[in-house]
């Protein structure tokens, strides 16, 4: 290939200052993956049972309904989502949903409450599925049809994008919607930056794979609360110090099934009266991030 399509370098040795408000050291970010009643299931049309994020680690697909599959999904939104809600309402912390659009209108009392509680409602793209192999079209007509229902119900278009289980075509797709301010499907850095290998340059939000509760459902992961708060804590306790020259972004990602969970959730909660100690912390949603970043690094002078 003539040009390499990766960027190898990124910020290098000498990353740029991000100057977060109030001189923070450190912005964390959290997110509320909401995919319950999108995941695959022969009653949305697909061929097998969903294998993917559930407490049965290394489950089997099968050809039919998956009845225990979709109990721990039907967990999340009937009883972990609301657990979340009511943690984040207490200590006042506003966050990001990656939304699954088909799950999103599943559950009308779940999004009036994200709503009402002036969340960010990202787009985590119209099904929990994975379009690895998803032809480009089908892929590009399922992106508007999110878009187009995101709006419907939450009465804007999505900011932000998250597809998660992506294909080769996904960034190529959203460069397409203009409308879009960052894309989230990326896990190559600490700080925001520009992938200019499409057709418009795409603000990218890193998220992450690794303070995520998803290592709840994975082997080689979290088995306690205790393993996810002390991950969590190492984590911030890192970045906050390197902020002192250099501040980053942390990202955690939850899931209602998962983080919901009353033995998984005690490990956040743990994690949040952790970080409460500290004032020089900027807590905030994945829009706010890439609203200062097209701020104070725009794109002329990348």
């Amino acid at each position: 290939m003539a040009v390499y399509p990766r960027d190898m370098l990124g910020y290098g040795q000498n990353p740029p200052h991000p100057n977060w408000p109030n001189k923070s050291l450190i912005a964390i970010q959290f997110v509320l993956n909401y995919e319950e009643g999108a995941e695959n299931s022969v009653l949305h049309g697909d061929e097998q049972s969903e294998t993917f994020l559930s407490d049965i680690v290394g489950a089997q697909a099968f050809n039919d309904r998956h009845m225990s599959m979709e109990s721990l999904y039907e967990y999340g939104s009937r009883a972990g989502f609301w657990r979340l809600h009511r943690l984040f309402k207490q200590y006042q912390i506003p966050i990001t949903v990656f939304a699954v659009t088909m799950a999103l209108k599943r559950n009308p009392q779940a999004l009036e409450a994200m709503m009402a509680s002036d969340w960010e409602i990202a787009s985590h793209a119209m099904r929990w599925i994975n379009f690895q192999s998803m032809p480009l079209e089908q892929e590009r007509a399922m992106m508007q049809q999110s878009i187009d229902l995101h709006e419907q119900l939450t009465g804007a278009k999505p900011a932000g994008w998250y597809t998660g289980r992506t294909s080769p075509n996904t960034l190529k797709l959203v460069a397409e919607n203009p409308d879009i301010l960052y894309c989230a499907d990326t896990y190559a850095d600490d700080l925001p930056y520009y992938d200019h290998h499409y057709s418009r340059p795409l603000l990218m939000v890193p998220y992450t794979l690794e303070a995520n509760d998803m290592r709840f459902a994975t082997p080689q992961g979290f088995n306690t609360g205790d393993h996810f708060y002390h991950y969590l804590k190492d984590t911030f306790d890192v970045l906050y110090a390197e902020g002192e020259h250099a501040p980053k972004m942390m990202s955690i990602g939850l899931h209602c099934r998962l983080a919901g969970r009353p033995g998984k959730i005690a490990g956040l909660i743990k994690f949040l009266k952790h970080i409460q100690q500290y004032e020089d912390v900027w807590i905030c949603t994945r829009q706010q991030i890439a609203q200062h970043w097209l701020k104070h690094f725009p794109l002329t002078n990348v």
